[in-house]
């Protein structure tokens, strides 16, 4: 009888656990069921019959919304594996964006970025294709299996 096991790679789970007491500011944590960056924690002294408290506050990585939650310094709470990766900009057709990887391999799958930063990176794309020294490289923030543009900056030739 022959038996099969599926093999998952180090990043097979999206989040993995950590304690409380353990964020910082700029850490990730899952908040509220959101993958958010963590821009205040306060950590309350035990109280008569308690444990210790951390009351984290964070945005959302992807939406720019801000959560916050309370746990116990040593309860675990989940943290997203988060990703970013450079990516040079091929093309911008519709709201889909075309980039290249630094091994020539092509990724279509990725829209433009909501907001202002669609606006600006159409402006930007414009004026390189006019300029033969110039490129974008944009930043792509992958967690939770999402995908998302978060930056993107202009560069010559010669960097």
């Amino acid at each position: 009888m022959d038996e099969t096991f599926e093999k998952a790679g180090s990043g097979a789970s999206l989040t993995y656990p950590v304690a409380a007491g353990q964020f910082r500011k700029g850490h990730y944590a899952m908040l509220k069921q959101n993958p958010c960056k963590i821009t205040d924690i306060s950590i309350s002294k035990t109280g008569k019959h308690g444990h210790a408290k951390a009351r984290i506050v964070g945005i959302n990585i992807f939406t720019g919304v801000k959560y916050e939650d309370v746990c116990g310094t040593t309860h675990n709470m989940e943290a997203p594996h988060v990703d970013k990766k450079e990516y040079e900009l091929v093309d911008i057709d519709e709201a889909q964006v075309i980039l290249m990887d630094t091994d020539g391999e092509p990724k279509e799958d990725l829209n433009l970025p909501p907001g202002d930063l669609a606006e600006e990176l159409k402006k930007a794309h414009e004026e390189v294709q006019d300029d033969d020294g110039k490129s974008i490289m944009v930043c792509v923030l992958a967690a939770m299996a999402k995908e998302q543009i978060i930056s993107f900056r202009v560069v010559t030739s010669d960097e």
